[in-house]
């Protein structure tokens, strides 16, 4: 599998599921723009993939604000020429039951998740379908097919990714572009640590016991590692998965199949 020469911008790119899909990236040829909020992690990410050989470069992103994605596929354009590639990997997750969960914190997972998955492919789409070819993944989450208690604004913020997903797949379906989600479970992430840590406070549970609840919602009783989700991701960018079109990848162990 080649991706050479491709040009791709990965938006939460500086650590977990983003910098394993930039890595894998690169290792297959391609040329990556490595995107986030945190400067000196995007930099770390991108100073990594050089010292291999390999063309990468950081930009700062914070994809709530449209200024801030104008500005960074305006840099991505000046390092890659085209884009071919978009993985909408940035995101944020807050935990709270519906009467105590915020207007402000429900529109800013709504911001972030969603309104952010939408801007980056605008900005992007109309080259490719230009071109004739062109690979989106958004990096939705197994709560964006299904409910849960306590996370009702990321749930609803990775339904409408998922939403989103199909509709510009189905637009673009004869253009040579495909456009697909990931639809990963836990993973071994600093956002699964955060979600062991938001159970210790709110429960006076252990650690240990907070990440055993988590496991025992996976047939598997295991966290899915970032490389198995960059894996999808960047298979689905492959020539060979040009058929796969407006599809969700999910990767929680069989949870969802129902697996016990």
């Amino acid at each position: 599998m080649s991706l050479e020469g491709r040009g791709a911008v990965i938006t939460g790119g500086g650590r977990g599921i983003g910098a394993a899909v930039a890595r894998s990236l690169a290792e297959r040829g391609a040329r990556v723009v490595v995107a986030a909020r945190s400067a000196g992690e995007i930099e770390a990410v991108a100073t990594a993939l050089r010292s291999g050989g390999i063309d990468a470069w950081a930009c700062r992103v914070d994809v709530s604000d449209p200024e801030s994605i104008s500005d960074l596929f305006s840099q991505a354009r000046g390092h890659l020429g085209e884009i071919d590639i978009l993985v909408n990997n940035a995101g944020i997750a807050t935990a709270a039951p519906v009467a105590r969960l915020e207007l402000e914190d429900w529109n800013r997972l709504l911001s972030v998740n969603a309104t952010g998955t939408f801007l980056c492919t605008q900005a992007v789409l109309g080259g490719m379908v230009e071109r004739g070819w062109g690979r989106i993944v958004n990096v939705a989450s197994v709560a964006g097919l299904r409910g849960a208690s306590y996370i009702a604004g990321y749930s609803a913020s990775k339904h409408a990714v998922l939403g989103f997903t199909r509709s510009v797949a189905a637009e673009v379906a004869r253009d040579g572009v495909t456009v697909n989600a990931v639809c990963p479970g836990y993973v071994d992430t600093p956002m699964t640590d955060g979600s062991i840590a938001n159970i210790v406070s709110k429960t006076g549970k252990s650690a240990e016991e907070a990440l055993e609840a988590i496991l025992a919602t996976t047939p598997q009783r295991r966290l899915i590692t970032a490389q198995e989700v960059a894996a999808a991701a960047v298979f689905l960018c492959d020539e060979e998965a040009r058929g796969i079109n407006g599809q969700t990848i999910v990767l929680d162990g069989g949870a969802i199949g129902g697996l016990r």
